[in-house]
């Protein structure tokens, strides 16, 4: 019977000891918190909140075109230059605005 006792002892201790540490202080614990942090260090979120508090184009956007990354552009020129695809190819897809980007 104390043999079962030890075993039982050992097996006990040996599935505790296999528990995960738990998370750092500093890293999130579920996915749309990391999300929301992301959108945070990229400037995509707005301190003022609200519905319609999020990401916004800068630039002109009277007259937005044309897009590389948030920025708006008149014309496709200005928006390939913006775009430094140097050699490669400026290519654009979508519309209303169209979205600028290199050629893979």
């Amino acid at each position: 019977m104390s043999l079962r006792r030890i075993s039982l002892g050992l097996f006990a201790s040996l599935v505790l000891a296999c528990g995960s540490d738990p998370p750092k202080s500093g890293e999130p614990t579920t996915a749309r918190e990391k999300q929301r942090r992301e959108a945070a260090a990229a400037g995509e979120t707005s301190t003022t909140g609200g519905k319609w508090g999020g990401w916004r184009y800068t630039g002109d956007r009277d007259e937005c075109f044309f897009v590389v990354g948030r920025r708006c552009f008149k014309t496709e020129a200005a928006a390939c230059a913006a775009a430094r695809c140097g050699k490669v190819k400026c290519v654009t897809t979508g519309g209303g605005p169209a979205s600028v980007s290199c050629a893979r």
